[in-house]
């Protein structure tokens, strides 16, 4: 791209974890970036030419923002862990419910070239992830819905939102259904973690050797993509000329429990697993079938779980170390302790 030509793409949701890697993502690809969200990056600053902190629940802001954008990178939302998912449904509904109209609406009215919209796997039919072998969920499968309530229902409205402006105002419309992105620079405390990230925490603060509590029996499935896989799958999506729902995930399925032992061989620790059936753990297994993904890219997220836990689990010990740091310097930490 020549210096002049250079478009610009608007990242909402910029100050979260995906949204903040892909704002770099575009940028190293020769982009011009205007990032927005109610909040900036939590880990460090942000590569985006323009930062603008607005609220996307107001139809006046989306427009503010999309204004003379080529792109629209639609992640802003409402969302976490299974915990969090659960116990939120009115809120989560609610909010994202707001800012999915209001970006297509604003960016129909700016006339942008594409809007790309972030969906979840949480669309799938519960009915069709009752076993820990799940098989593959396809585009497809969507339909006859029974998405996860809530955060999942909201996901499959907005897709079909897409397709209604696709087909009544022309506005092309790119959706990505994510399936579980971890990686450094993400939440891994506070309760909107996801599994690695929570996993990771976990047991870089236990003892050694010591032990961690996982929720649920740790036989249930899923598949996890490491996040700089997610955000080369993003934007090649937006590229390519396929307007339909695509899976982004990989297809390598594994327990909750395999999960936390391929953590804990990375920490080199000795780690005992306790299960508290207790906990929300989801639907039973999941996993993305990548068959149309590698037909419309030819092209497909690589990177193995055991390999990208590593920086995961390097980036959130050294966070954790930090505050156990800041925390033990703290005046009366010694009597606390005591």
């Amino acid at each position: 791209m020549s210096k002049a030509l250079k478009p610009w793409a608007l990242v909402t949701g910029a100050g979260g974890f995906i949204g903040h890697h892909l704002v770099s993502y575009l940028k190293m690809e020769g982009y011009r970036v205007r990032g927005v969200d109610i909040k900036r990056p939590e880990y460090g600053g942000t590569d985006a030419d323009e930062f603008m902190m607005l609220d996307l629940r107001e139809l006046k802001n989306c427009q503010i923002c999309t204004t003379g954008m080529d792109f629209v990178y639609h992640l802003a939302a409402d969302m976490g862990g299974i915990g969090y998912i659960t116990a939120s449904h009115a809120g989560i509904a609610h909010n994202n419910s707001l800012m999915n109209l209001y970006m297509l609406e604003a960016a129909r009215r700016s006339d942008v070239e594409r809007l790309l919209f972030s969906s979840s796997a949480c669309v799938y039919p519960h009915g069709l992830q009752t076993s820990p072998d799940v098989t593959p969920l396809r585009e497809e499968d969507a339909f006859p819905a029974e998405p996860e309530e809530g955060y999942g229902l909201e996901k499959l409205y907005a897709e079909k939102l897409c397709q209604y402006y696709t087909e009544d105002y022309g506005l092309c419309t790119r959706v990505v259904r994510f399936h579980n992105v971890y990686g450094p620079l993400g939440t891994y405390d506070g309760g909107r973690e996801k599994a690695p990230a929570a996993m990771c925490r976990k047991v870089s603060c236990a003892p050694n050797p010591g032990m961690i509590e996982v929720w649920g029996d740790g036989r249930q499935t899923r598949s996890f993509m490491y996040i700089d896989d997610c955000v080369e799958g993003i934007h090649r999506i937006m590229r390519s000329d396929y307007a339909k729902p695509l899976n982004l995930g990989t297809d390598e399925l594994v327990t909750v429990d395999e999960l936390a032992e391929i953590v804990i061989e990375t920490s080199e620790k000795k780690i005992t697993l306790v299960h508290d059936l207790s906990k929300p753990q989801g639907v039973r297994g999941r996993n993305s079938d990548n068959t149309r993904l590698r037909e419309v890219l030819q092209w497909e997220p690589r990177m193995t779980l055991r390999k990208g836990i590593v920086p995961t689990y390097n980036w959130i010990a050294a966070q954790t170390a930090a505050v156990a740091a800041v925390e033990k310097s703290m005046p009366g930490a010694a009597v606390a302790a005591e």
